[in-house]
């Protein structure tokens, strides 16, 4: 290794991909019965890296008394958090960035509601102008890559599908906004309410179905979606392959995140995010049942129904 590469790697251990950036509610917008907009501000957002996508963010919460225990600045601020006490230890949730705009010092993020119960959808419900957080998401001062991110389809690919419940929505609508359109898309998105249903700007050959559960269960309408989806592309031969061995998740212990490192350069790529279980189901459907290849498709639970994120 060169002299200069061993600088580069030093520096890159010196400057976390990660780190906590200050930051204050500038606006809310509500979006839709179960959407509303958060756009945080701060000097601290000049050093937040741009990397588009379904980029995932932390936010840290303020305590009840509204205060935000500090956790320094290095990468093992994760490490800190968990040793504090419980009063002292602030909520911290996952999110996805909607927007960022350095150069003006402004984030997005959509928040998901869903009543009083969890402590983000309750800040989110009652948040005003001046209200602090922190943000840790990428570092744009970090030379290498920061990381957060499972938006990686192939350049061959011939058709890009997307699909996700609510939780999902703010990836997908940032990444399907990004789509050419010179290959086709579709992405599938259940909510709860038809109101729910968001207005974006994509271009032709990129075509969003937003499913409204409407009191149904997670899953009853995007599953039968994503399946009669699949259908069609197998018949017009953009999916195949054999079966493939799948082992089982038990989504009420593990995490269920599979997202290949080296996606197939051809065919179908797919990325799937939402209620563990409902993505349990997706993917048996599409690897064992339909035979598209592991290599091709990027697997998420996001949460687990009846119970809380863990951190």
């Amino acid at each position: 290794m060169t002299a200069g590469g061993e600088q580069t790697l030093e520096r890159a251990a010196e400057v976390p991909a990660y780190r906590g950036h200050q930051v204050a509610v500038l606006r809310t917008e509500r979006l839709s019965p179960s959407f509303v907009r958060v756009t945080f501000g701060g000097e601290d957002l000049a050093g937040f890296a741009d990397n588009g996508f379904d980029q995932r963010i932390k936010v840290i919460l303020p305590l009840p008394d509204g205060s935000i225990t500090p956790l320094g600045e290095g990468a093992d601020w994760y490490q800190r958090w968990r040793a504090l006490p419980d009063e002292l230890r602030n909520p911290i949730r996952t999110y996805t960035v909607r927007a960022v705009r350095p150069e003006q010092r402004e984030l997005d993020v959509d928040f998901v509601l869903h009543g009083e119960t969890g402590p983000a959808s309750r800040w989110a419900a009652h948040a005003s102008p001046g209200d602090r957080v922190v943000v840790v998401g990428p570092n744009a001062a970090h030379p290498g890559p920061t990381g957060g991110q499972e938006w990686a389809p192939p350049a061959g690919a011939s058709h890009l599908l997307l699909a996700g419940d609510e939780t999902a929505v703010p990836a997908i609508a940032a990444i399907v906004e990004s789509l050419s359109g010179s290959v086709r898309a579709t992405a599938l998105l259940e909510i709860p309410k038809a109101a729910d249903a968001l207005r974006l700007d994509v271009r032709p050959g990129v075509k969003v179905t937003w499913l409204p559960r409407g009191g149904a269960r997670h899953g009853d309408l995007l599953i039968p979606a994503v399946r009669e989806t699949l259908g069609a592309l197998t018949a017009e031969r953009a999916v195949t392959g054999a079966a493939n061995p799948l082992e089982d998740v038990d989504v009420d212990a593990e995490i269920l995140w599979e997202v290949p490192e080296a996606p197939k350069g051809d065919g179908l790529y797919a990325w799937l995010a939402g209620e563990a279980g409902m993505v349990k189901l997706l993917r048996r459907h599409l690897v064992q049942e339909t035979g598209v290849d592991r290599s091709s498709v990027a697997f998420m639970g996001y949460w687990r129904l009846g119970r809380s994120e863990s951190t």
